[in-house]
């Protein structure tokens, strides 16, 4: 049974469960054995005692009977919820978010909580208040974040699939990595209800898998309007095959990104490489420029700021977690948030307070807004000549652990490449189109209009059919 689940997509397990050769109870044993097994890479906080497993009436379920893992900020009823914090520590949620309800209806199996950048706040995993994960292709290096918990996980082949949310990119950046795809759906297709939020008008929840088609099946079971998520997009949702390319497509390179300076050679061979997969399939490669690409990130920074000191005020001791001995009410809420709360996060808490003070308010936050608009108006008018966008996710591959300890910018310059598309509430699709000399995955993005999740899908499994990318395993994780 073990050579047939290590690494195995959704559908081959599927298939091996209905076909009786293996039973659900069997499929969960065995990937909470490889969680445990494989604790040192530090992809979950918490492995379940005893998941649960789905009742016999959810047979037909799309992903009956298939493990995987949550984010540690998506809430799961009876479980903690610590957002990798301190402040968090001992939180048992009350209430499952929508995403959990789905994919149980669904019959998938949560089988625990996934490590995470403190508060969804990093690019790196490296803010973490318990470990950092590690990348599975080198454990020496990074899994991305704020997600990389979940990435490390899907790569390492510990689960099929794995619940991320993404910010400003960190679905796309953990996901290319570490080799595996990753969806950051529109804004407004995944329900947000139960995540716990970082930036409310940039947050959604994103899907980790080992495959185009087996992320497909994560989203036909999580995806659509939620009545408790006021930002839920009360439109139908495409579910139709990833399996058939529509004919006469045209797809933008955008130029200022590949030639953007920084960008490591071997990504950029990549990135050309795969260009050539797609003019081979008959599509239409269109170069175009992106004006507004360089000016994404510092609005995205402005406005996660500002929205996370907002979100983030709740957690003052009072009501839930962390509450710190103090002689005052004002020093507890003081202690309470210096104590609970990292480094990294009480920075962004400033930050937002900063741009959102009087007198700053314009000069910052009302700027980055029209930037944001900007965006969005520039990203819509493509749209209207070509059908899709294409373009690195990362500029470099994974790097070392505490590699920008000394630059913290060009940390947060990880999401470059990516944060626009959170700015103009599209949805894009990370696939593996390559590997460095020294063995370090390399990815590309497909970026949609509104709503083209289900095109993306297409692309990504068209180029997937032509390419040996997401057929490859680190090392070091068999049975």
């Amino acid at each position: 049974m073990s050579n047939q689940l290590a690494f195995a997509s959704i559908e081959k397990i599927s298939s091996l469960i209905r076909e009786k050769k293996v039973s659900v109870s069997e499929v969960c044993t065995y990937f909470k054995k490889r969680l445990e097994k494989y604790s040192a890479l530090g992809s979950t906080l918490e492995v379940y005692e005893k998941p649960q497993l789905p009742e016999q009436v959810k047979e037909n379920g799309i992903l009956y009977g298939i493990p995987g893992l949550r984010k540690d900020n998506i809430c799961h009823k009876g479980y903690l919820t610590t957002c990798a914090s301190k402040i968090l520590k001992n939180y048992q949620s009350p209430y499952s978010a929508t995403v959990i309800e789905k994919l149980e209806d669904a019959g998938a199996v949560i089988l625990g909580r996934a490590n995470m950048d403190e508060f969804a706040m990093g690019s790196s995993n490296e803010t973490s208040a318990y470990f950092p994960a590690k990348n599975p292709w080198d454990q020496s290096r990074v899994p991305g974040g704020s997600s990389g918990g979940s990435a490390a996980a899907v790569a390492a082949g510990l689960v099929p699939w794995a619940l991320g949310s993404e910010t400003g990119g960190s679905v796309r950046q953990p996901s290319a990595l570490t080799g595996i795809v990753g969806l950051k759906p529109t804004y407004g297709r995944i329900s947000r209800y139960g995540l716990v939020a970082y930036a409310s008008s940039l947050d959604q929840v994103g899907i980790f898998a080992k495959t185009v088609k087996d992320n497909s099946l994560v989203f036909q079971a999580i995806a659509g309007h939620d009545s408790k998520d006021s930002t839920s997009l009360p439109v139908p949702v495409d579910f139709s095959s990833c399996e058939t390319l529509p004919n006469g497509l045209t797809i933008g390179v955008i130029e200022n990104a590949i030639n953007a300076d920084g960008i490591d050679p071997e990504i950029r061979s990549s990135f050309e490489e795969m260009i050539k997969v797609y003019e081979k399939l008959g599509i239409k490669v269109k170069r175009i420029k992106l004006e507004s690409l360089d000016f994404a990130p510092a609005a995205y920074f402005i406005i996660s700021r500002a929205e996370a000191a907002s979100n983030l005020a709740r957690f003052d001791g009072v009501k839930y977690g962390f509450r710190a001995d103090a002689d005052s009410l004002n020093k507890m809420y003081c202690q309470t948030r210096e104590e609970g709360f990292g480094q990294e996060v009480r920075l962004r808490i400033l930050a937002g307070n900063y741009v959102l003070s009087a007198g700053h308010s314009a000069q910052f936050y009302a700027n980055a807004k029209n930037v944001q608009a900007w965006v969005k108006n520039e990203v819509k008018s493509i749209f209207e000549s070509i059908d899709a966008l294409v373009l690195p996710v990362h500029a470099a591959p994974a790097f070392k652990f505490g590699a920008f300890v000394k630059n913290k910018l060009q940390l947060d310059l990880q999401d470059y490449y990516t944060c626009f598309v959170n700015l103009a509430g599209v949805p894009a699709l990370a696939v593996p189109c390559g590997q460095t000399k020294a063995g370090l995955p390399i990815g590309f993005q497909i970026v949609g209009s509104h709503g083209a999740e289900s095109l993306l899908y297409k692309l990504g499994y068209a180029y997937e059919k032509e390419t040996p990318w997401h057929t490859m395993n680190p090392s070091g994780f068999e049975d």
